[in-house]
């Protein structure tokens, strides 16, 4: 949970790099409170406006984590555009955001692995 709060908390913060378990349990806690929201929305009955309220206030901070996250592997935030090739984008985005970041520091800053230990 606490690193669900802490992308949060950097809400348009696109310095820096994410570690993979950073992004990668972000975006699990995402998908379950995504969930939530959409049961919690048809149970209430206003369906689409709680979820699409939700994921509009979660847009810039899941942009802001995979920004980060492409940091970390040195790459810039631009190659999110990748997900845009149709059928081979959204894999290749998916590897990217799967591989092990860089070790040691890049032009986006320090190995955020030495900087938690």
């Amino acid at each position: 949970m606490n690193y669900y709060l802490d992308v949060l908390k950097k809400y348009a913060d696109f310095s820096g790099r994410a570690r993979r378990q950073e992004y990668w349990m972000y975006t699990l806690f995402q998908i379950l409170a995504i969930i939530v929201v959409a049961v919690l929305d048809a149970v209430i009955g206003t369906s689409p406006w709680l979820y699409a309220l939700y994921a509009l206030g979660t847009f810039l901070p899941s942009l802001a984590v995979a920004v980060r996250r492409l940091h970390d592997l040195g790459k810039s935030g631009w190659w999110l555009l990748i997900s845009l090739v149709p059928f081979v984008g959204g894999i290749w985005l998916l590897v990217l955001l799967a591989s092990a970041g860089q070790q040691q520091p890049n032009q986006y800053g320090p190995d955020p692995k030495v900087l938690a230990a």
